[in-house]
């Protein structure tokens, strides 16, 4: 009896002896979990404290937000000029591709593709700091002004396909019924064939602009102040180049979303127009 006893109180004690092990370490897993933990939050908090400084330091100091703002007015100014060139050198060299037929003019469309071919075939930087050094060599010359008139040039090349094929479109009997009206040649495309063509071509238009939008952010090589130069610029300033960058990439595809949202509406309008 006395030893079924000791073996009953020397299990009895090893057992709470293992609860005690155990409980202890529970406590302490628990400890080690809390501890790294709020480790781990203090990393993360810290993290995201300093992202938020770095975007905060590359807006809010010195008034830095209006680097970007006059940087969107530059990109908007010089996208609406050169676009606006772009449609007076594409209709010119659209009109001369499709109206030049008889053997005179002949070597008028094989200036415009040739002006077709190396435009397209040539980065736009390129031919930014060509005409930037090679025309406008004065030192009282307006960046913005050669900007406008490179990417002019540079996008009269596509629009020039564009408004071409928007001719192209048209009816042939469209010409025939100006003609025979009294119109002459110029004035039934004037008159009749390219307000046609224009309505049809105006979409393609619009994503022109886009992509000029887009391509003036190498105008900053001819110290031309746009969105992208102005975030260099604050990048240089917080010595953190990444979050102005990200800002001014935020800013294109705004505009870029707006112009597309516009656009979009544009077509909507236009075909309930031709259901109607």
């Amino acid at each position: 009896m006395k030893s079924i006893l000791k073996v009953f109180i020397l299990t009895a004690s090893i057992s709470t002896q293992r609860y005690k092990t155990v409980t202890i370490k529970e406590i302490e897993w628990k400890s080690y979990v809390k501890i790294t933990g709020g480790i781990k939050l203090d990393k993360i908090s810290t993290w995201l404290m300093g992202i938020y400084q770095s975007y905060y330091d590359a807006l809010v100091p010195d008034k830095r937000y209006l680097a970007y703002i006059q940087g969107i007015k530059a990109t908007i100014l010089i996208s609406l000029l050169a676009i606006a060139l772009g449609v007076v050198i594409g209709i010119i060299v659209a009109v001369i591709k499709v109206s030049a037929n008889n053997s005179k003019a002949k070597f008028l469309v094989s200036i415009c593709n040739i002006y077709i071919t190396v435009i397209r075939g040539t980065p736009v930087m390129v031919q930014l700091l060509i005409i930037y050094n090679l025309i406008f060599t004065s030192r009282n010359t307006n960046e913005i002004v050669v900007g406008a008139v490179c990417f002019g040039i540079n996008s009269g090349a596509y629009v020039a396909e564009i408004i071409r094929a928007g001719i192209e479109s048209i009816d042939r009997g469209q010409m025939e019924a100006g003609r025979s009206l009294g119109l002459n040649h110029i004035q039934t495309m004037r008159l009749i064939i390219l307000p046609q063509a224009v309505r049809n071509i105006l979409p393609a238009l619009g994503n022109e602009l886009i992509v000029l939008i887009k391509e003036t952010s190498v105008a900053g090589y001819i110290a031309v102040t746009d969105l992208a130069k102005a975030a260099q610029y604050v990048g240089s300033r917080t010595w953190v180049i990444l979050p102005p960058l990200v800002i001014a990439a935020a800013c294109y595809l705004v505009m870029t979303i707006g112009l597309t949202k516009l656009l979009s509406i544009y077509e909507r309008r236009l075909a309930r127009g031709d259901r109607h």
